[in-house]
């Protein structure tokens, strides 16, 4: 009798097991794929190619109590898409580089709520998963908008407000500077999905803007953008890399070169930094004159992502890639993920 007893109980802690090994392992999220979608351009989206789209932008309005979307025909456009992806989530992004009267809003309690509410009614109106808010930058004026000392504490209401005016079946998230500053994560971090770091725009011609990895051209790398936000109180899980779709000059190249108007030639020649695992175009004297992402790179950053259990990737912007989305294209084939099977569950024990 003891030892069929022993052997009863071996047997159901082992289904135990499996079962729970089958509810961690159904638990596991897929990784995201999040594209930057703009209103001022009408290029066609592929939305098979990512799991998420931000519209860009939406702003807080003149009144500082609500929100003004920028080409609305556009965002419903966007969302339409969704008829042809049923899993795609799309997000209304508020913010952007200049975009002010952030500082306003948060600061005022009956503004802040009433911003919340209208972001709800976006939400609702237009068909949207949720708000990604681009407060480019809490307590800095360096974007020409507004700033005070206080954001830094009224962003962290804004966060809340949000998160309960929405609920909890709603998206929320953030853009953050690609070293975690301005923003007190420890104090927002719960009331967030995830958090989009800017890996990108770190540094201009001859560095880097964008490399995965320190090396000697670069001042800033995406590798201490990730830790430096772990350190920030950010779980790993919750991170999102950024990558651009275009290139960074300096002196002797545009600031702001789209990906597919990259070229090489008997001027500039392609190189590549082994260390920082990034391309680079070079002039005939060697010096880096712009820095970007091609496939190859992209390729090795979602390595990193998965090697470090980060939850994907996002890029700004969706028509900055070839007509044949080389770059696009790449990131969903090496981020999408087999959604988890569910195992088989047997209550004979």
């Amino acid at each position: 009798m003891k030892v069929r007893l022993l052997g009863m109980l071996t047997a159901a802690m082992v289904c135990l097991s499996t079962l729970f090994g089958c509810a961690e392992k159904a638990s596991e999220k897929d990784h995201v794929i999040i594209a930057y979608v703009t209103s001022w351009k009408d290029v066609p989206v592929d939305p098979s190619v990512m799991t998420h789209i931000n519209y860009a932008f939406g702003h807080v309005n003149d009144t500082f109590d609500g929100v003004r979307i920028d080409n609305p025909r556009r965002l419903r456009s966007i969302v339409g898409l969704k008829t042809v992806n049923p899993d795609l989530k799309v997000m209304l992004s508020v913010g952007g580089w200049g975009s002010g009267r952030f500082s306003e809003m948060a600061a005022d309690d009956q503004r802040r709520m009433s911003f919340a509410q209208d972001c709800l009614r976006v939400v609702e109106e237009f068909g949207v998963d949720g708000i990604d808010i681009d407060w480019e930058y809490p307590t800095s004026d360096m974007a020409g908008i507004s700033a005070s000392p206080e954001d830094r504490e009224n962003f962290n209401l804004l966060m809340r407000d949000l998160r309960s005016v929405l609920g909890d079946d709603r998206l929320l998230t953030l853009a953050s500077s690609a070293y975690a500053e301005y923003i007190d994560f420890r104090a927002c971090e719960k009331y967030l999905d995830f958090v989009n770091i800017m890996t990108y725009d770190m540094a201009n011609a001859p560095y880097h803007h964008a490399a995965l990895y320190a090396s000697e051209n670069t001042d800033g790398c995406c590798d201490g953008a990730v830790k430096a936000h772990i350190e920030a109180g950010v779980p790993v899980e919750k991170l999102v890399l950024g990558v651009p779709f275009y290139g960074r000059g300096g002196t002797t190249m545009p600031r702001f070169v789209d990906y597919r108007r990259i070229e090489a030639g008997e001027e500039y020649v392609e190189m590549w930094d082994e260390v920082a695992q990034a391309p680079y175009l070079a002039d005939k004297d060697g010096n880096l004159v712009l820095g970007y992402d091609t496939p190859k790179s992209l390729t090795l950053k979602c390595d990193y992502i998965k090697e470090n259990g980060l939850l994907g990737v996002m890029y700004w912007e969706y028509a900055g890639d070839t007509p044949e989305g080389d770059l696009s294209t790449v990131l969903a084939k090496e981020m999408k993920t087999k959604k988890p099977t569910l195992c088989t569950r047997t209550t004979d024990i």
